[in-house]
Parts: C-alpha cells; sequence; structure tokens
C-alpha cells in the first residue's frame, strides 16, 4: 500500500512551498514522524515528517522546486508489519544496501587495480604514447582509456591534457550560481516595496548606557537565579520602546489605503538573522510583560529562529520593530522599515566616548540610536520627541522599572 506525503498547511496567508532538502534518497527506509523532507516559505522553514513507516518509493517534487499547499511531494511504500517486523526490515535493507556497496567497491578497486598495471607496463605502450608521457611529465594511471583492454592512446592522452586545460581555464572563469531562498527572495521584494511606498526617513540620538549596565551588575545573579535567563539589554529597550509608543500612538500606527489605523496592542518585532536571511519573530502583548518573560521569550524565539522551528505565529502581528545591528559591531546604521509598520528602532554597539558632563570632559559607554520612520504619518517633532522619550527612560532605568 503506498501513502503520498502531502504539504501540510502553513498559514492562511501561504499557498506555496519550496522543496530545499531530502533526508532521504529513493529506496531508503523510514520511521513514521521522522523527518522526510525541509521545505520553506516565506517567512518560515519547516520539516514535514512520514506519515508512515515504509520506503520511500517516488520523489515527486526535486530540491529547488515550488510546490502548492497540499500538493504531493513523494510516495512512500506503507509497511504494515509491527514495529518488531519494521525493525527488521530495516536492518534487512541496510544489511542489502551494505553487501551491494561492499561488492561494488571491491569490483571496481579490482578493475581499477588491473587498468592500473596495464596503463603502467610501458612495455605494452606504443613508442608515441610513451614520449608523450615523458615529455608531458603524466602518470599513465591517471588517464581513462577508451579500449576494453584498458592500454592507453595517443589520442587518450591528447584528450587528458585538452580536458586538463579546460579545467584550469574553468577554475580561473567559474562563478557559483545559487538560486535565492524564498526566504531571501521574500526578504528583497519586502524591502524594495517599503522603499518605493514609504517616505523612509531616519533621525539619530546617543544614549549614555551607564546606569542601566550598573542595574545589570548589580541585579544579574538574582536574575538569573529567578527567571533562568540573563539580564539583556534588550529588556531595557523593550520596555522603553513600549512606554514611548504609548506617548506617540503616531509611531505604532500604519497606513492602510487612505485610512491611518491606530494599533492599542504593543506587539514588539525583534529582528534576528539567521543562515537563511532575517526574520522578525513578535513579543506579542509587550506592554504586559516582565522583564524575565521578554528575556525568556527572545531567547526561545531566537533559538527557533536558528533551528528553523518558527511557526506563522511566532512571526505575524507586529507593530513596531527594533534590530540590534550592534550585535555584529555596527557603529551607526539606517534601518529600513518592516512594512507595513511605521517605524523601526536601531541598536548598535556600545563604545566608550568621551563626553561633555557638568562641563567636564569624561568617558562613558555610549551607544548610537536610529529611529526610521514612515514620514507620510510620522511627523519631525513627534519622531524626534520619540526617540528622545526612549533616551531618557535608558538613561534613567528607574522610570522604566517603577513605570514613572
Amino acid at each position: 500500500m503506498s501513502v503520498e506525503l502531502i504539504v501540510p498547511t502553513l498559514g492562511e496567508s501561504i499557498t506555496e512551498a519550496t522543496v530545499s532538502k531530502w533526508y532521504k534518497k529513493i529506496g531508503e527506509f523510514i520511521e513514521v514522524d521522522e523527518p522526510l523532507v525541509e521545505i520553506e516559505t516565506d517567512k518560515i522553514t519547516v520539516e514535514v515528517p512520514s506519515p508512515s513507516t515504509g520506503v520511500l518509493s517516488e520523489i515527486k517534487v526535486k530540491e529547488g522546486t515550488d510546490i502548492n499547499i497540499g500538493g504531493v511531494l513523494g510516495i512512500i511504500d506503507n509497511i504494515t508489519e509491527d514495529k518488531k517486523n519494521s525493525k527488521n526490515k530495516k536492518e534487512e535493507i541496510q544489511i542489502n544496501v551494505k553487501e551491494n556497496t561492499e561488492n561494488k567497491l571491491s569490483i571496481k578497486k579490482e578493475k581499477k587495480v588491473n587498468l592500473k598495471e596495464i596503463k603502467n607496463d610501458l612495455f605494452k605502450l606504443s613508442p608515441s604514447v610513451k614520449k608523450m608521457l615523458e615529455e608531458n611529465n603524466l602518470d599513465a594511471s591517471s588517464i581513462n582509456s577508451k579500449r576494453e583492454d584498458g592500454r592507453l592512446t595517443k589520442e587518450d592522452v591528447l584528450n587528458y591534457m585538452s580536458g586538463n586545460k579546460s579545467s584550469e581555464k574553468k577554475v580561473v572563469e567559474k562563478e557559483e550560481i545559487i538560486p535565492m531562498s524564498k526566504i531571501r527572495r521574500t526578504i528583497a521584494t519586502r524591502l524594495k516595496v517599503a522603499q518605493n511606498t514609504a517616505a523612509i526617513l531616519t533621525t539619530f540620538n546617543e544614549i549614555d548606557m551607564s546606569e542601566i549596565m550598573k542595574v545589570r551588575e548589580s541585579k544579574k545573579s538574582d536574575f538569573m537565579e529567578r527567571y533562568g535567563v540573563k539580564l539583556g539589554f534588550m529588556s531595557f529597550f523593550v520596555k522603553a520602546v513600549v512606554m514611548s509608543l504609548q506617548e506617540f500612538p503616531a509611531v505604532n500606527a500604519e497606513i492602510r489605503d487612505d485610512n491611518i489605523v491606530y494599533k492599542n496592542h504593543f506587539d514588539v518585532g525583534i529582528a534576528v538573522g539567521t543562515e537563511k536571511g532575517l526574520v522578525v519573530p513578535v513579543l506579542k502583548n509587550a506592554d504586559n510583560m516582565t522583564f524575565g518573560e521578554i528575556e525568556k521569550t527572545i531567547v526561545e524565539l531566537s533559538s527557533k529562529a536558528k533551528e528553523g522551528n518558527l511557526t506563522m505565529e511566532d512571526l505575524t502581528g507586529g507593530t513596531f520593530t527594533i534590530s540590534n545591528g550592534g550585535v555584529y559591531g555596527s557603529m551607526l546604521s539606517t534601518p529600513i522599515i518592516n512594512s507595513p509598520q511605521s517605524g523601526i528602532l536601531g541598536m548598535h554597539n556600545i563604545q566608550k566616548r568621551a563626553v561633555v558632563l557638568n562641563d567636564e570632559i569624561v568617558i562613558r559607554p555610549i551607544m548610537y540610536l536610529a529611529f526610521s520612520y514612515d514620514h507620510r504619518i510620522i511627523d519631525g517633532k513627534e519622531s524626534v520627541g520619540f526617540l528622545i522619550n526612549i533616551k531618557t527612560l535608558l538613561e534613567n532605568p528607574s522610570k522604566i522599572i517603577l513605570g514613572i
């Protein structure tokens, strides 16, 4: 009995996926619920498990090919024996495959040795072939012969020499062409749409991180003991952003057709870089989360992103985004808004800088902040006020902690 491997439903807005990797080859045994193929959409990468114990008999969609949701990826020849018999079947298949492979290798090795002996026996080579080998310092055993008895001809040597020159040329001129993944294509499209649609402008400021660093140092042990995660900077920034969004509602709004939609919920996206591209998992109802909940959720979402296990629920519904280029060493940047959102905050690295404080030059840990916004909906006064409000809160973390 055969069983079809179907592309599962991955979300309301997703209609197709791309096959990125098959874990099994045709003829290989697979257990029920064992990951069989990896597919990716414009937002997430998921593994499709085998619906049955059996043998993969047919691959209908090759790697790199698109397929609609509900389409058939492959066919599995179902094995209905009990678990013990399935295990025996698997072992039997593996033994047969191993024996066949060993036999083929043995035959191939024996044949190769014989051919090598024939090729290296210069007495059996014609004078012209011997001369060519000696003049070009060639090893006869590395040249393929078209004759059944394995003896080299002048044509074999010329073809070998021509092929080597061609290979050397290809190495110099060769370009590696890799198709863009669906995630990467979507990132490119959305960023370009944001640039072409929104009137993006960026305003900058700097913050003194001294007070936040003092709080982290004094509370890090208690925080770890209570929540099981480190107290990072991101929880302070999320809190400061939410409080500032409440003060400046236009930043938490979006343009929809000819209307401005003001959001009364605060779902903050955290940009995470992965091998396959940038994803933005969302902290839902961030205004109701504690510092511990924020840090734990960020760790969980980051791990899921790097492992490719994010769900559509993790990625949808954001109203504002925070991007931390500082983890890569960025000093300053102009982030692009995550459309249809109207604003994004860019964090950067912390550097000790000379600043003037109370008419004295002192050394302080400084971070530059960049706030990119859609000028169609957010005016200059609001954008500057929003960023200054974040600066004030972060330089006085007691206001964030106490909420006053």
